[in-house]
């Protein structure tokens, strides 16, 4: 009988511990899916704000016209840039559309969140049950959304040019992967510092500071091997090197990636994932 009462007791305690785990399994998804839900409704928003004023779209569109019709056919004619057999053109397209990722990004999603805050819709945010990470990082998915408009006029403008594209579709579809994970870093990287700066003067300043010399100290415009040996280092740990290594190896038809596509794409979301939860602690100081 004791060995009865001990081996039910067992069989008890089993299955209450069996039960804890598959409620704390469920809990888990239910948490995770109920985050995406947040983001997504987060990202709804802000992507609805470019239906009243589609205009910021269009005045941005005209930096990457002026890039490669201007400065690219001038360095075109330079023949001591080192490109790995691709014509220099070739060459620069994909940098000009992470560049073009990188100032939408970088303006739309800090200066976003000033003017939220000056209209007081920041404090509504942050008085709602929606986590600050989520709201954060819808804010930077819907600046990739707002980004693709830059696919669709550097991709024109290429092809009219010459530019050899890869119009397979999935190169397409690693296109606007790498241009939404881009876009999203560098829009909630805008917005950390739009929590530190918080003002719209303090903030145009900072913007211009983060733009230049993310851009120069990338492979944009120029490979990483004609650069002094601490501007490599730089470039190295520049999010922007890996997006314009990515988008050259999948949106020209004889690119090359130096780190692979896998390599790259794995370092934008690392550093996506640390921006976010970084942004997502310091969101609330944007309400004092």
């Amino acid at each position: 009988m004791k060995h009865l009462e001990i081996g039910g007791r067992l069989n008890g305690w089993d299955n209450l511990a069996q039960g804890s785990r598959r409620l704390k399994k469920r809990n888990l998804w239910q948490a995770i899916a109920e985050f995406i839900n947040k983001t997504l409704i987060i990202t709804e928003l802000e992507v609805r704000k470019l239906r009243h004023d589609p205009t910021d779209l269009i005045v941005r569109a005209v930096q990457p016209v002026l890039w490669l019709l201007i400065f690219g056919q001038v360095f075109t004619r330079i023949r001591g840039i080192p490109t790995n057999g691709l014509p220099y053109l070739d060459f620069m397209a994909a940098g000009i559309l992470a560049q073009s990722v990188l100032f939408v990004s970088i303006f739309s999603g800090g200066m976003s969140l000033i003017w939220e805050r000056d209209l007081g819709l920041a404090h509504k945010f942050l008085v709602s049950p929606t986590p600050r990470a989520a709201i954060v990082l819808g804010k930077g998915v819907a600046s990739g959304v707002r980004c693709l408009s830059q696919v669709l006029v550097v991709y024109f403008l290429s092809f009219a040019l010459g530019v050899q594209l890869n119009f397979s579709a999935i190169a397409m579809l690693g296109v606007l992967l790498i241009v939404m994970l881009g876009a999203a870093c560098f829009s909630i990287f805008s917005i950390i510092v739009a929590c530190l700066v918080k003002s719209r003067e303090g903030f145009n300043g900072m913007g211009q500071l983060m733009t230049m010399p993310l851009f120069f100290a990338s492979n944009a415009i120029y490979p990483i091997e004609i650069m002094p040996p601490w501007l490599q280092f730089v470039s190295h740990i520049n999010p922007l090197t890996y997006e314009v290594d990515a988008l050259r190896g999948v949106m020209l038809l004889n690119g090359t990636s130096i780190y692979g596509y896998g390599f790259d794409t794995v370092v934008l979301v690392l550093v996506l994932i640390t921006l976010t939860f970084i942004g997502g602690r310091l969101y609330r100081q944007i309400g004092m």
